[in-house]
């Protein structure tokens, strides 16, 4: 009984980690809706409005990218992004209230219309030689150009998985890039009068389950769950353009191109102010969205709480609690040496316990520098000396020992940080507990979790 329920446990633990899926199967057709709008299009269609709008004229916003849509086995001939930016790029600019625009995609058909009009007036209008036939065409003071120039596929891409007697699950996931470039274009004098871009990454996931397991002899159980999440592309590039419009809204009133209404200049210049802070954050941000320290090598200073674990001649051996203090000199962005020095005991439940003192070096290797967190791999030696006299028949109370392990490091404001680590400390005589027996000398691991204050810590221009 006590089996079964376990595996039911299991199956709805699994099913519900992804209940937005599962509580929203799609388990029959739906009917037509009205298109969807991206998070950002709230922010374009609340922008101040202009003292007057802007006629422009769209002819192509194309697909210069070349790419295919990535697939995992053989080769896929639809495109990654839409052919169609042209019509997002046309609603985009009207969502604004900051621009009237006219046709010129298919200005031929237009045209033809036109002579259509302009012949059956002629032919039913003959008495009438002075009526103007059809009114003329409006034309636009500025061209928007541009056209979707990127799209990158597993530009990260990861996963976690674990799986224990034929139960377990794993998720993996996928990001990709779509990059939009947008230029304003006067077309009395066609100097290009401002050009932006933007981009949008575009989220792939999936996690799944199983279990497989012989319940009772020639009894299988076969259970496998799952659901999969792909950001639809043509809403990336959606919201891209929107980010792209809104931009060049914003730097064509930096730049005195156009105006706000007059009635709503406060509210533009809050919005102006906001999107130069953006500008400014963007300097600190990577390719991947995330925050990097813009800052020149520096030391540190730290101080953790330590714990040792006694591994020895002896038997059940014990955690105990100690301090350590250290300083850090940092000679790249990925280099540092580490100097330590501690006290802590070693013990285990009845017969042997000893106070330490020790200190150490070590070089530090940090796997990614230009993060705000970084796991790093170090290794070193240095020096333990426990308190008291030296046991029998062990002639220095001073061991040697090496040390290797691995930690994480992360930067909670410019000037502290958290340092989590754990390490094998390898002593060079296995006299430290007064035995000599087997083949190994004894060793402990040390656990140390600190806070680091960094010195010297200028910030790049």
């Amino acid at each position: 009984m006590k089996k079964y329920l376990w595996i039911a446990v299991l199956v709805f633990s699994w099913m519900f980690s992804g209940c937005g899926a599962y509580l929203n199967q799609p388990m029959k057709t739906t009917r037509a809706r009205l298109g969807e709008e991206t998070p950002f299009n709230y922010h374009l269609r609340n922008l101040p409005q202009p003292e007057e709008p802007i006629i422009v004229a769209v002819y192509k916003l194309r697909d210069q990218t070349g790419q295919y849509k990535p697939t995992e086995v053989g080769t896929s001939w639809s495109t990654a992004v839409t052919q169609g930016a042209t019509n997002i790029l046309i609603k985009t600019l009207m969502d604004s209230g900051w621009f009237t625009v006219i046709e010129r995609e298919n200005v031929g058909n237009l045209l033809n219309e036109r002579k259509i009009i302009r012949s059956t007036r002629m032919e039913f209008n003959k008495d009438n030689s002075r009526q103007s036939l059809i009114s003329p065409l409006l034309f636009a003071g500025m061209i928007i150009e541009g056209g979707i120039v990127s799209y990158e596929s597993n530009i990260v891409t990861g996963g976690v998985g674990v799986r224990y007697f034929g139960a377990g699950g794993s998720g993996k996931y996928r990001q990709d890039r779509v990059t939009v470039y947008l230029r304003a274009i006067a077309t009395k004098s066609g100097r290009v009068l401002k050009n932006v871009y933007t981009s949008k990454t575009l989220l792939s996931q999936a996690v799944d389950g199983g279990l497989f397991r012989f319940v009772k002899f020639s009894r299988l159980l076969e259970v496998e769950t799952g659901f999969t999440y792909n950001e639809p592309a043509d809403m990336a590039v959606t919201e891209a353009i929107e980010k792209a419009v809104y931009s060049l809204i914003l730097e064509g009133v930096k730049d005195g191109l156009w105006r706000a209404d007059n009635s709503q200049q406060n509210q533009m210049n809050g919005a102006l102010i906001a999107y130069e802070q953006e500008k400014e954050e963007m300097d600190d941000i990577d390719l991947l969205g995330r925050h990097r320290p813009g800052y020149e090598h520096y030391s540190s200073f730290s101080l953790s709480g330590t714990s040792l674990l006694y591994q020895g001649d002896y038997p059940n051996p014990m955690l105990q609690p100690g301090i350590e203090a250290g300083i850090t000199a940092v000679f790249s962005p990925s280099i540092s040496f580490h100097l330590g020095f501690g006290q802590s005991r070693l013990a285990t439940e009845q017969i042997f316990d000893r106070k330490v003192t020790y200190f150490d070096g070590s070089v530090r290797l940090r796997l990614l520098p230009t993060d705000r967190i970084s796991p790093f791999l170090f290794a070193g030696g240095g020096l333990m000396m426990p308190d008291g006299p030296a046991p029998n028949n062990i002639t220095s109370n001073t061991h040697l020992k090496i040390n290797a392990g691995l930690g994480l490091e992360y930067y909670l404001t410019d000037f502290l940080g958290l340092e989590l680590a754990l390490d094998n400390n390898y002593l060079m005589s296995d006299g430290l507990d007064g035995v000599v027996n087997g083949k190994y000398n004894d060793f402990f691991y040390r656990s140390r979790l600190g806070i680091k204050y960094y010195l010297n810590r200028n910030k790049k221009k």
